[in-house]
């Protein structure tokens, strides 16, 4: 099959010292982005060493210069910050391979660019949390991310994904989908149009603090998910943050807050059965405890009283954005069935309708580890 990322395998492989031969490469993982696939080299005496290649989806980013330049800046940082106290910088961060020519990614005979990180072994990486302690361990993990990265200039990085997380823009993208009703399905979401339109001024709460300098500018990740952690195969714990393709200058409340909306409950993302989706509070304080336990102190009292709000909102816009794709036709989330997307914006929004419900019980919880 002409054209295929198998393809451009041996091209690819052959811009990078591995330091021993290749002796296979297979495809790994279930990201649904990037192309992925593990890399085996073996001297003829020696242990196999594995790398992980990917190759950087140009739909979901069209200036890899930008993303790498990130990446790099990052993991050097923490590498730096690792050693300060102790730790192993070849497990706690990723690294990046250079090129045989010392470029941080190869751009293939068709413009697509390709990129390697050394395997961090010994590792497992959890689609759900199975257990508490499991969640909590990936919130101790991206507080540490946050607590590492505190002193990095957030306002040096690029946007790899323009106005991500501006959630004023994506009610502006929602009424203009609303507005526009190109598929005719207006009609029938009045329900949850009236859910969005009701919390508009919810829309502004971050951003606005983020103006008006009550929120500082941090590095972020911007997309919390348990599977976005190396768990340590021995001790349980999350040693290594990665899928580092959407670290950019953001709020700390964001990134608390995507955990919050993807961990906090025992629902499918698209469950038809509102009756199943339900906000847990006790999965939102074990994740509360060790993410502030993972930042030791490095919050100020403004993040730390946003935290709730960091939840709502990330689970509003996600909720808007699945009604948005919805309006549209749904172009921008994969879809398997009709009305997915809208099953989607339904559990998102009874999330946030709990939430709301117990919201002091959330600022309390935040105030107690403080």
């Amino acid at each position: 099959m002409a054209n295929t990322a198998e393809n451009r395998l041996q091209e690819v492989l052959g811009a990078y010292d591995f330091g021993a031969p290749v002796v296979g490469a297979v495809r790994f993982g279930k990201g649904h982005i990037n192309d992925t696939f593990c890399v085996h080299t073996q001297d003829t005496e020696g242990p196999c060493v594995r790398f992980i290649l990917q190759r950087i989806s140009n739909a979901a980013f069209s200036r890899p210069d930008q993303l790498m330049s990130n990446v790099v800046g990052v993991t050097d940082y923490l590498k730096q910050e690792i050693e300060k106290i102790g730790g192993d910088p070849a497990r706690e961060t990723l690294s990046v391979l250079r090129t045989k020519t010392g470029g941080t990614y190869h751009t293939d005979g068709e413009g697509r660019a390709w990129r390697v990180f050394p395997f961090i072994e010994d590792t497992v990486c959890l689609q759900s949390a199975e257990t508490p302690e499991l969640f909590a361990a990936s919130a101790r993990a991206f507080g540490k991310f946050q607590r590492m990265l505190k002193d990095y200039p957030a306002d040096t990085l690029y946007e790899t994904i323009e106005r991500f997380h501006d959630t004023e823009n994506r009610l502006a993208n929602f009424r203009r989908a609303l507005d526009e009703d190109r598929m005719g399905r207006a009609r029938d979401v009045a329900a949850e149009v009236e859910f969005v339109l009701a919390r508009e001024k919810d829309c502004s709460v971050a951003m606005s603090a983020l103006r008006e300098g009550k929120l500082p500018l941090r590095v972020t990740h911007n997309d919390t998910k348990l599977n976005n952690v190396l768990m340590d195969e021995a001790t349980g714990e999350g040693i290594c943050v990665i899928d580092l393709d959407t670290v950019m200058p953001g709020l700390s409340i964001n990134d608390f807050g995507d955990s919050i909306r993807f961990g906090a409950n025992h629902s499918a993302e698209d469950e038809r059965d509102l009756s199943k989706v339900n906000f847990d509070l006790h999965l939102f304080e074990v994740y509360t405890r060790g993410f502030l336990e993972g930042a030791g102190g490095t919050l100020t009292a403004a993040e730390l009283s946003y935290l709730p709000w960091g939840a709502k909102l990330m689970t509003l816009e996600c909720g808007m954005r699945f009604l948005t794709d919805y309006l549209e036709g749904d172009h921008y989330f994969a879809t398997h069935r009709e009305g997915q997307n809208l099953d989607r914006c339904r559990t998102q929004f009874k999330l946030v309708s709990d939430m709301e419900h117990a919201w002091d019980d959330m600022a309390a919880i935040v105030a107690k580890y403080a």
